[in-house]
């Protein structure tokens, strides 16, 4: 169990491109949705020793394109507007829910517009958030249904995952062949030891 444990967080390493190489989103006219959604235990539900809680995740989906998605401490407006002023282009076009922790952010980019899900309206047009919804629902489907249950420690390793195997699908012209060619270039560079994926250290550079 502890081998096959490993081995997955070291493929998934492979799958992870450093934030500081990362593209800006969007650009050209194009449309990202941003939406925030939370995976984990229901609070006050007993785990162990101690209560389980949700984990805040942001997800920013480029149409027809890629995703990325952020593990949060809070969906406040300040941490919503660091995570798209960084990683979105400021000639998109930002499509969100109603939730008012984006006005502060949509201002920035070429138009911002939103639905108003608490007045049940979910398409408007071309306006919706049901891409990155969509997103989400494949994520939860194999936290939820394959991996049932990931410790916030690990989060950002399965994030990192679900954004490579989303970014990279068929949908976007890459088989199984080059998305695991994709994942190998990925290595080089990189080494992950048992007691880093335990959080004891730092990831050291080397081959994975």
């Amino acid at each position: 169990m502890k081998t096959a444990w490993f081995l997955g967080h070291r493929i998934r390493e492979m799958m992870k491109t450093d934030d500081a190489l990362l593209p800006p989103m969007g650009g050209n006219g194009g449309i990202i949705e941003a939406d925030e959604t939370y995976v984990g235990r229901k609070a006050g539900r007993k785990v162990g020793r101690g209560t389980g809680h949700k984990h805040a995740v942001m997800g920013l989906v480029e149409r027809n394109g890629v995703a990325r998605s952020f593990h949060l401490p809070n969906v406040k407006a300040d941490t919503l507007y660091e995570v798209l002023v960084d990683h979105v282009e400021r000639e998109t076009h930002l499509m969100t829910d109603e939730a008012p922790a984006y006005l502060n952010a949509g201002w920035q980019f070429l138009s911002h517009q939103s639905v108003k899900h608490s007045e049940d309206e979910y398409v408007r047009g071309n306006v919706h958030t049901n891409t990155v919804e969509g997103f989400f629902s494949i994520f939860k489907r194999g936290i939820y249904g394959i991996y049932q249950h990931v410790s916030e420690e690990h989060l950002k390793r399965y994030l990192v995952e679900f954004d490579f195997r989303y970014s990279n699908r068929e949908k976007m012209g890459i088989n199984d062949i080059a998305r695991a060619e994709i994942a190998l270039k990925g290595a080089k560079g990189k080494r992950l030891t048992y007691r880093t994926a335990r959080g004891s250290r730092t990831t050291e550079a080397a081959s994975v």
